[in-house]
């Protein structure tokens, strides 16, 4: 069994009848323009040197098709253009490689590179360029979309911003060195964690610190939120425990922002007195201490030099003991400076939650931010840049957010609930690797999909979900 030659033969002359092994990838196309996407490109992005050729919108929309199929380099549009039924599905046709090149260039402005460097101050090496008109465009269709879908699930009041940086390894040459050494960039995104929806991007070289201006990217993220929201949180990691930010997250007048209260839990910079400090708890004192606006405190003013400026501020320092018994897999020198605890501090205004709850609520950050980080490198084409460059690899990333936000909406909007979960790999398999066969009769195109009678109608249930409104 299994060892015999299969019985078959491949006949060499092309089947003369129109077929697609993509038919699923119309409702990402039917989700695309459902949230009127199509129009906010031709509103936003105006970017085309000459009248003939694919239009921004017919060229956005094919960058979202390569990225659901699992294309991730400008060449994959050939493979796409030999699929004919595609084209005729689509409607609109497929670019050439060369063509979706050229679009992706325009979005670059060397200017805007030069422009950057005197700004940096002192001895500062590392900047970040101005987004071209262009780019600026892209992020604003992407608020379009996160807003239109915000709309549609009227019923999410609450929104969390969740925001952290990745690293995307590069061997370009004008790829720079990262922290962790290798070459690559550093983009900055932030994720609406109860819609798994990235609400902003901001593409940086390599050897931009995380730490840098976190503040920008946490003013987009708010202001894509749509006006159903009424209750705000924002979590993040060391990076966003900078001074810029957490005093406009603190300041219930903030400009370029909502206004009212913004409830943060942010991971502590673990500076020299608050180590000192956490160094003393003793290991059977308990899993949480913490130091509170008004109350009583475990650590006393000697122990924590920042306990009146954290009074100050109005927030409290919650501060989490590493389990000792965490290193016993390891034996007593588990970590490099021979230490077998480690200590982690968040920093929050939350204070009317218990410390256990606040810390476990802050940690859930890893299944949102960093689960899109590895989506968008790993199952979508984020991970490879395309281009030497910085402008033609920011409009990269970006459509590759805008792919993952439209396939968020055609889960939360239109397919079954256990697809909700359903990552890109996974609608592939189920969905958009689909065969198909187009009839064209009485002047119509008929789709006839290779699919059970009970799937077919979950589809049609689907297309009636997403209607497109002109």
């Amino acid at each position: 069994m299994g060892l015999s030659p299969l019985l078959i033969e491949i006949n060499p002359e092309p089947l003369p009848e129109t077929l697609t092994g993509l038919g699923g990838v119309l409702l990402v196309v039917q989700t695309f323009r459902s949230l009127g996407l199509p129009v906010r490109v031709r509103e936003h992005v105006r970017i085309k040197e000459r009248e003939r050729g694919y239009d921004e919108a017919s060229t956005v929309e094919s960058f979202v098709v390569l990225n659901a199929v699992g294309g991730e380099c400008f060449d994959d549009f050939q493979r796409l253009r030999e699929d004919r039924g595609l084209s005729e599905l689509i409607g609109d046709g497929i670019p050439s490689p060369e063509a979706a090149r050229r679009f992706l260039y325009q979005f670059h402005a060397e200017e805007k590179i030069e422009e950057a460097k005197p700004r940096r101050r002192g001895d500062e090496i590392a900047y970040i360029p101005e987004e071209t008109e262009a780019l600026q465009g892209l992020g604003l269709v992407n608020r379009a979309l996160v807003r239109k879908l915000g709309r549609r699930c009227w019923d999410e009041r609450i929104a969390t911003v969740d925001q952290d940086a990745t690293i995307i390894e590069s061997r370009k040459q004008e790829a720079l060195r990262t922290y962790e050494g290798e070459r690559g960039y550093q983009p900055m995104l932030a994720v609406w964690g109860e819609r798994n929806v990235v609400l902003a991007d901001e593409f940086r070289d390599g050897n931009v610190a995380a730490m840098m201006d976190p503040l920008t990217v946490a003013k987009k993220s708010f202001g894509a939120l749509p006006e159903t929201v009424t209750t705000y949180y924002y979590r993040g990691d060391s990076a966003s425990h900078e001074s810029g930010l957490m005093n406009w997250l603190r300041d219930e007048n903030r400009a370029d922002g909502p206004k009212g209260f913004i409830g943060f839990a942010i991971s502590a910079r673990m500076s020299e007195a608050l180590h000192k400090a956490m160094g003393r708890v003793p290991e059977g004192a308990g899993a949480v201490w913490e130091t509170a606006c008004g109350g009583d405190s475990r650590m006393r003013g000697s122990e924590f030099r920042a306990r009146r400026k954290v009074r100050a501020q109005g927030h409290a320092a919650l501060a989490l003991p590493g389990d000792p018994d965490s290193a016993a897999s390891g034996g007593p020198d588990l970590f490099s400076d021979g230490t077998k605890v480690k200590h982690f501090a968040v920093v929050t205004n939350i204070q009317k939650w218990k410390a256990g709850r606040l810390i476990e609520w802050h940690r859930e950050k890893a299944g949102t931010i960093q689960g899109v980080h590895d989506v968008l490198k790993n199952e979508l084409a984020a991970g490879v840049m395309p281009s030497k460059y910085f402008g033609t690899n920011a409009a990269w990333l970006r459509l590759a957010v805008i792919a993952h936000n439209v396939m968020t909406a055609l889960k939360r909007l239109a397919l079954p609930a256990e697809s909700l979960t359903a990552r890109p790999k996974r609608l592939r398999f189920l969905i958009f690797n689909t065969p198909g066969r187009l009839v064209h009769h009485a002047r119509r195109i008929v789709l006839r999909l290779a699919m059970t009678a009970a799937r077919l109608a979950e589809w049609l249930e689907a297309l009636a979900l997403l209607p497109i409104r002109v």
